[in-house]
């Protein structure tokens, strides 16, 4: 068959009227531009690795904030590691000596293994503060069955196994100070070891032995968490090598398998699209001159990284990640003209550049159009990959204009006529196909798979979509939360109130209500500063209580214990003053209610409630509606709520952006022509979303936004078509060339750990496949081919 450069004669050449001047202005920019880089990576990488850094804040005022970052800094720096050793002593030993070898490897701001405390004093606050610390459950005991109360006192004297507590008998008859103790750490099994100090957990054949870490700097920088994972590991062997297993659980580990995760990705995805698309420039063209066609992705790359951390200040792994699919677009621009050579006997770089740069530039406006529409949601990630994208793709097409034709002057490319057979047979194909069958019915038959589709999507979004899962760590993770009955959230109450007392009565009527709802099993526990000092309203009834209960401690009295000394306890317990809420707080035993303290600010008091183990959200909101000063703070609830109500403004970016492209291509193709290269990418990503409801994938925010960059990438493709440069079938070859580039970017996304990122690849893969199908419409019924200037 007779190739398209046979049939079609070449343009005189003429010359590219800037062609000198654009080589010297760009190379000028482009030192500029490795200037500003070299500078910004003066210290090191600018990277963040906080995934979480790229959600949206949450919403509320100034104290809400305060409170959410409060809440975060444990989650985000604290490590909880479990030495486990079937020998109770060696478990002490391994602990201990792990414990000072990361103590003196300074990486950490504290290394605790031992209560560290003064027993002492510990004892003192204890004693003083019993009746203020005393659970709510033991106060209604105490008022309204005292006999009972008594009764269970005097068992717990007689049962040797009973437990440690701080305070021996003779300074405790009543059992106050134990039972306070018990509620300190409600659903602990946590017990200290008096010969060492040593925390420990015991259960059958296993002993485990507890280290805290509190790290010098944020989870989310990029040198601490590998280091310390490095760390983590290392004792992990040496534990295991002496007969010991090590858990170890904390936001650390988490950034730290990420970082590796992305690092990993980012290598991966790389280099293999860019090794792919060195073979497909290799095998198309024969010439290994066109490998400096790759040089607009390298630009690309740098241009991206640059605007983000002149932007931002940093730019986040995700956006590194994502970044990379950028590969395949920024190779797209080089083929414009270099795909011309199979429509041109004798073709020229400045010529081919001449006759494809409306479409090259109209190119870039549409791709521009689809990645900033990212920029207008509420999503700092999505904010973030626009910028990157747009200025990758700005720098790749001001090296493909201005610097590569120069450096491919005098280049003359023979490409294999094999290629250009195929995209010919392809057309052939088509014809006969659209001869005997017709338009309106293949459509038809699209449809009916677009409506077989959809009917089976459905939707998912879900803040874990960003982090994806880590099996080990979420499996020792909640190994530590059954050892140890600990398991903190990010789900939290925020209490307001005009001074400390009314402070604590809030929290208290909250405190109530969780109660309930850690007896009906819907919560694990939670720690309100009502717990360390009890409400006035609560301290007459329990006075009154104390006032009674000598007619009912006659079984004390029959165990030998003095009735001078009970009732020396008992005027002790009421004449004791209550504590404040500031002493409280300062001594040991408020150690671990101090964060939930705000303090004063200009319309009163905050306080927090923290809670243990995620609850149901709506559950929560009810507990607290009706309460004044009570807010919940559900910031995944929050943000999943977020993920599905930007589900409508996704499609109305979509519109918008739809809308901007047809107005843009008016210009060259009018508004028929405009209607037709801007309805073929829409129907590609209306059966792309219909490809994922047939796979059984979800149709997630991610996903949405890869459907608006096919409308983008996807008007290039029928651009192309359009504009006939050379003939159809260089035109469908320069479009396959195309997406097989932006496939091996985009394509590539599949293989990632994280569900967001393989969601986001899956979607656009469909979309480009669909619009490399449909591209052929949107040339004109008697296709005219324009020539390639020589």
């Amino acid at each position: 068959m007779p190739s398209a450069r046979r049939s079609e004669p070449p343009l005189p050449a003429k010359p590219f009227a800037a062609q000198r001047s654009l080589p010297r202005l760009f190379s000028i920019a482009l030192l500029a531009l490795l200037a500003l880089a070299a500078w910004q990576w003066r210290n090191g990488p600018p990277v963040a690795a906080s995934m979480l850094a790229l959600l949206p804040k949450g919403a509320g005022d100034e104290l809400v904030q305060q409170a959410e970052q409060r809440m975060q800094e444990p989650l985000n720096r604290d490590l909880l590691v479990l030495v486990g050793h079937p020998q109770r002593q060696q478990a002490i030993a391994l602990v201990q000596r792990l414990g000072l070898q990361w103590q003196a490897s300074q990486r950490f701001e504290r290394v605790q293994w031992s209560l560290d405390s003064d027993l002492a004093v510990l004892r003192q606050q204890l004693r003083g503060n019993r009746l203020a610390l005393l659970p709510a459950a033991d106060r209604q005991l105490l008022i309204k069955q005292p006999e009972i109360f008594i009764q269970q006192r005097s068992a717990q004297l007689f049962d040797t196994f009973a437990g440690f507590s701080l305070l021996p008998p003779e300074q405790d008859w009543l059992g106050l100070g134990t039972r306070a103790q018990q509620a300190l750490n409600p659903n602990s099994r946590i017990q200290a070891d008096l010969g060492s100090g040593a925390l420990l957990l015991e259960e059958p054949g296993m002993t485990w032995a507890l280290l805290r870490v509190r790290t010098l700097g944020s989870a989310f920088d990029m040198q601490a968490p590998p280091a310390i994972a490095t760390s983590v590991a290392a004792a992990r062997a040496e534990v295991t090598a002496a007969g010991g297993q090590l858990l170890a659980a904390g936001g650390v580990l988490y950034a730290a398998a990420g970082q590796a995760k992305a690092t990993r990705e980012v290598s991966w995805i790389g280099s293999i699209a860019i090794l792919g698309t060195l073979l497909l420039l290799l095998l198309a063209f024969r010439r290994p001159r066109v490998l400096v066609s790759l040089l607009p992705i390298g630009i690309a790359l740098i241009a991206g990284c640059t605007a983000c951390v002149l932007v931002f200040g940093q730019i986040n792994v995700l956006t590194l990640v994502l970044g990379a699919s950028l590969i395949g677009v920024a190779a797209d621009y080089p083929q414009h003209y270099l795909s011309k050579s199979w429509g041109s006997s004798e073709w020229t770089s400045w010529g081919a550049l001449r006759a494809t740069l409306p479409g090259l530039t109209l190119s870039l406006g549409t791709n521009l159009v689809g990645y900033l529409a990212l920029a207008f949601t509420p999503f700092p990630a999505l904010t973030q990959i626009a910028l990157f994208s747009a200025a990758g793709l700005i720098g790749a097409y001001l090296c493909s204009v201005c610097l590569l034709p120069a450096w491919l002057n005098g280049l003359r490319l023979r490409p294999p006529p094999s290629l250009l057979g195929f995209s010919s047979a392809l057309l052939i194909l088509r014809a006969r196909l659209l001869g005997r069958v017709g338009s309106l019915p293949l459509l038809a038959l699209l449809l009916l798979f677009c409506a077989g589709g959809l009917w089976q999507l459905h939707t998912q979004n879900d803040i874990r979509q960003w982090l994806g899962q880590e099996p080990q760590l979420l499996a020792e993770a909640k190994r530590i939360a059954e050892l140890t009955g600990q398991q903190p959230t990010s789900q939290f109450f925020l209490v307001r109130a005009r001074d400390e007392a009314q402070l604590l009565e809030r929290q208290a009527a909250l405190a109530q209500r969780l109660d309930q709802t850690v007896a009906a099993g819907q919560l694990r526990g939670y720690r309100a500063l009502s717990q360390l000092v009890a409400a006035d309203s609560q301290h007459q009834p329990l006075r009154d209580a104390l006032q009674r209960l000598p007619q009912h401690w006659q079984p004390l009295l029959a165990m030998g214990i003095p009735a001078a000394a009970l009732q020396a306890e008992l005027n002790q317990l009421t004449n004791a003053p209550q504590p404040s809420l500031e002493q409280a707080l300062a001594g040991p035993l408020g150690e671990a209610w101090r964060p939930l303290w705000l303090g004063s600010h200009a319309e009163g008091v905050a306080g927090l409630v923290s809670l243990q183990g995620q609850a149901d959200s709506a559950l929560l909101h009810s507990l607290g509606a009706d309460l004044p000063g009570v807010q919940l703070v559900d910031r995944l609830g929050e943000l999943n709520g977020l993920f599905s109500a930007t589900q409508l403004s996704a499609a109305q970016l979509k519109l918008v952006a739809s809308a901007a492209i047809l107005l843009l291509l008016c210009i060259p193709f009018g508004l028929a022509g405009a209607l037709r290269v801007v309805c073929l990418p829409l129907l590609a990503a209306l059966a792309a979303l219909a490809g994922l409801g047939w796979l059984g994938q979800p149709l997630t925010l991610f996903s949405l936004f890869g459907l608006l960059l096919i409308t983008a990438i996807g008007v290039d493709y029928a651009i192309l078509m359009r504009e006939n440069i050379g003939g159809a079938a260089v035109s469908l070859l320069g479009t396959l060339l195309s997406a097989l580039t932006s496939w091996l970017s985009f394509g590539l996304l599949l293989i990632s750990d994280t569900p967001a990122i393989a969601n986001f690849g899956l979607a656009i893969s469909l979309g480009l496949l669909f619009c490399f199908i449909l591209a052929p419409w949107a040339g004109t019924r008697e296709p005219q081919a324009k020539a390639v200037p020589a």
